[in-house]
């Protein structure tokens, strides 16, 4: 490493331990520590927002997967905006803080629980996400490491061991604020380094125009391996309802677009901010930093086949090694000068650890303030040193599953955790928050149900999980128990996802609220109702 590299590192860990001090000296009780005091504002919420949403899954992982897969991906740009943003904003934002304001919630389990006045639900929900969530913080920090191990030659281990202490200091002791503090900074790092990023590759292949056209001509080029799939190339949409086109629409683009809204760590943030105004001016803000990161990464994955045709005459995964996860590391130390490796190695840096310390601080939460915290013979003993403790679990585990997952992780790590959440918590999230009659008993419904047929669905019907896993081989002999297509390449979410909110809904129809919990309900709209 030269000078300027040291000089560059030096700088932006001493802003995060400044940053993370900052934060520890306005963390003063357990409210600050869980939702910033609910006093954050708008540019802050916005950027933690986006930051926390933007990872190195999507810079490194579906930027990886944009070169094997082609320019299909940019949908998922604008379901991240559409629904991601502007749907979560405008409308579940306004709609969470004021009820959770109202529920004086402070974690999205707890709001949930107290919404439906079930203790189960905050139970169930908070052992969900601890459980279910170290897969996707191991492929973020798995996306970071490479990184650094492809563009400065440090060992891997070595730098998931510097990554975890870095992000565990301003996590542990800053708490919520802690975190949004540090990611308004990254998610600043990131917007730029991005869009150096986007404007570079177009610089270096002749334009947009020119660019894309190359890009199209060299469809001849695509593998073979993935035209039998249904692949037509990097600048056209695949042949419908072929194997192909089933992975990229309901695993990429419908997996992560919509799971997006009823992910835990991005939904608290709405509870931070103060008033409805606030939302609204975080959306610009918000929009526009999603459209840059995503939209510059799956650009430059997909571009990034012109340019190592141009210069060695491979195709991007064959100049890394075969592997998706490098295709974006390889191309910014290959054509990219040295002192913007450096920043872009900055930007991946930003882009993890905002999302990790997120990641984070939500499975200490869930663990230690929704499950333990929350038990009656333990509520009394609940104290941040337990939350702090959590954390430290969780990033514990993080660290063991980023040193045993497989290659190819990063993305599939993403839509794996994202298929969940969508499944197990959005049927009952908008019920919440939109309908009056769904009972206790049917948000209970449908948060088992969807978070069962996931599983089921992960292990014995979608067959990039199930051969992995085994279990079902091991079972029934077969690697997935229904062969005929589509069913081995729907992904679980498209499944689970309509059979949870049926049974909500169904479960709700056939059972009652007490007139105790009516009323309650109804103060609670009254008081949520958007201005």
């Amino acid at each position: 490493m030269n000078y300027l590299l040291i000089l560059l590192i030096f700088i932006y860990v001493a802003l995060m331990l400044i940053v993370g001090y900052v934060a520890w000296k306005r963390t003063n009780s357990k409210e600050d520590y869980l939702v910033a005091g609910r006093q954050t504002n708008s540019y802050i919420m916005a950027l933690s927002y986006g930051a926390t949403f933007i990872s190195t899954s999507a810079i490194v992982g579906f930027g990886g997967l944009a070169g094997t897969n082609g320019l299909g991906i940019l949908w998922l740009v604008f379901l991240n905006i559409a629904v991601g943003i502007f749907l979560a904003f405008a409308v579940f934002g306004k709609k969470t803080r004021k009820m959770g304001q109202y529920l004086n919630a402070l974690t999205f389990p707890e709001f949930l629980s107290k919404r439906f006045n079930s203790k189960f639900i905050q139970y169930f929900s908070g052992l969900l996400i601890f459980c279910a969530m170290p897969i996707y913080a191991a492929s973020v920090l798995i996306g970071a490491a490479r990184f650094a191990e492809t563009t400065i030659n440090i060992d891997f281990n070595i730098a998931i061991i510097i990554l975890a202490v870095l992000i565990g200091f301003y996590v542990i002791y800053g708490g919520i604020k802690g975190v949004m503090y540090t990611d308004a900074l990254q998610g600043s790092i990131m917007f730029i380094g991005m869009l150096i990023l986007l404007i570079s590759i177009y610089w270096m292949l002749g334009g947009v125009t020119h660019a894309h056209q190359l890009l199209t001509n060299m469809a001849p080029l695509f593998p073979e391996s993935s035209k039998i799939t249904g692949a037509t190339g990097w600048t056209t949409f695949p042949k419908t309802g072929s194997v192909f086109w089933w992975n990229l629409v309901t695993s990429i683009i419908l997996g992560v677009g919509i799971g997006a809204i009823a992910q835990p760590q991005l939904a608290v943030r709405f509870m931070t901010v103060e008033s409805n105004k606030e939302l609204n001016r975080a959306i610009l803000v918000g929009g526009i930093f999603i459209f840059v990161a995503t939209f510059s990464a799956y650009i430059v994955g997909a571009l990034s086949n012109v340019y190592f045709y141009q210069t060695s005459g491979q195709l991007a995964i064959q100049a890394a090694g075969g592997n998706v996860d490098k295709i974006i590391p390889t191309f910014i130390n290959s054509a990219m000068p040295t002192w913007f490796t450096y920043i872009f190695l900055l930007t991946l840096l930003s882009a993890a650890m905002s999302t990790i310390s997120t990641q984070f601080h939500v499975q200490g939460t869930s663990i230690a303030y929704d499950v333990y915290g929350s038990l009656k013979e333990h509520k009394q003993k609940y104290t941040l040193t337990v939350t702090r403790l959590g954390i430290l679990i969780a990033i514990i585990i993080a660290v063991v599953l980023a040193y045993i997952l497989p290659s190819n992780i990063v993305a599939q790590g993403t839509t794996i955790f994202f298929g969940i959440c969508a499944a197990a918590f959005l049927p009952v999230y908008i019920c919440a928050l939109f309908w009056k009659r769904t009972t206790r008993e049917g948000a209970i419904a449908g948060l088992i149900s969807g978070t069962a047929i996931s599983l089921f669905c992960l292990i014995f019907t979608h067959k990039k999980e199930a051969a992995g896993l085994g279990i079902c081989k091991l079972l029934t002999g077969q690697t997935v128990l229904f062969s005929s297509m589509p069913w081995p390449y729907v992904d679980p979410m498209v499944i689970a996802l309509p059979l949870s909110f049926i049974i909500t809904i169904a479960v709700s129809l056939l059972t009652k609220n007490s007139t105790e919990d009516n009323e309650a309900i109804d103060q609670m709209f009254a008081e949520g109702d958007v201005e």
